[in-house]
């Protein structure tokens, strides 16, 4: 049998199936958790590689890089565990943001310049509470969930102080250069 035989055996049996059952097939075989992983470390190492040009345009070299470091991520279990729990959580921030943007949109034009400070501000926000609620249930990273539930408000409250005295410290150098010029 050649290989076109047997992929159209495998959509010819999937065929009377819904598209939650070939999800689930693809689960029990292993796709969300070794193929795609895999697919996103190796775009993700590749890019930073060709873009950085660390190495030179050797597209080659960076590719075996990639592929070394997407192969080698994905034996770990840890590494495939916080994968599974990190991307729904990721989903969730994601359509915040989404609805956020429409339903600013329909009042803000994006040229105003405040208006996409703002927003990006809190996509930043929403990105630190997605990484920390994934880190919160991912029991084996560092010393397990209850270490984050102990420390999040602590963690939080140091994120938010670092945060103000960096716009304190940039305001103060705008009037500073403000003051030089005039």
């Amino acid at each position: 049998m050649s290989v076109m035989s047997n992929l159209l055996t495998v959509f010819y049996a999937w065929g009377g199936s819904s598209v939650a059952d070939i999800l689930q097939d693809w689960e029990y075989m292993g796709v969300f958790e070794f193929v795609v992983p895999f697919l996103l470390v190796f775009a993700v190492v590749f890019g930073i590689l060709v873009k950085s040009q660390i190495i030179g345009e050797y597209r080659g070299i960076n590719m075996v890089i990639a592929l070394a470091v997407a192969l080698l991520s994905i034996t770990s279990p840890g590494f495939r565990s916080f994968f599974r729990v990190l991307f729904p959580y990721a989903g969730i921030g994601i359509a915040i943001l989404l609805v956020g943007l429409i339903l600013t949109g329909l009042f803000f034009t994006s040229q105003e310049r405040w208006w996409r400070i703002t927003f990006f501000s809190i996509a930043m926000v929403i990105a630190v509470i997605v990484v920390l609620s994934a880190l919160s249930s991912y029991e084996t990273f560092l010393w397990g969930a209850w270490w984050w539930r102990e420390y999040l408000n602590a963690i939080i409250v140091g994120i938010v102080v670092i945060g103000l005295i960096v716009l304190i410290v940039l305001a103060a150098k705008g009037q500073q250069n403000t003051i030089k010029t005039t």
